[in-house]
């Protein structure tokens, strides 16, 4: 029998001022960019724990849903865990090899408010 129970359900990380930030990328993106994004959170909330390649750990509490698009981009989606749900810190399009520590940082200081 499959499982279909989410294992780590997603919730979006809410500024200060009612702002959902990686809502809104999330929904600046093309339409098929979004539909591989959601799934790709999808696998994580229903296969939790889950490694790569969709899912890999950045240290300090953080992890990154992994996605990689049609038009050779990729995408990563910065996630924390608290009370049993992924929170979705930040997203961005990933344009070097290595994740720019400012995104790591702005996830850092995303996550300092809500656990």
């Amino acid at each position: 029998m499959i499982d279909r129970t989410k294992k780590l359900p997603a919730r979006f990380y809410v500024s200060p001022s009612g702002r959902k930030p990686v809502r809104e990328w999330i929904l600046g993106l093309p339409e098929i960019d979004r539909y591989t994004i959601g799934k790709d959170i999808q696998k994580v909330e229903f296969g939790w724990p889950l490694g790569r390649p969709h899912c890999a750990p950045l240290g300090r509490g953080l992890w990154e849903v992994r996605s990689s698009f049609d038009s050779d981009r990729i995408a990563r989606v910065i996630f924390c865990m608290s009370s049993g749900h992924m929170i979705l810190l930040h997203g961005f399009i990933k344009k070097t090899q290595k994740t720019p520590q400012a995104d790591i940082d702005l996830a850092l200081k995303r996550k300092q408010e809500v656990t």
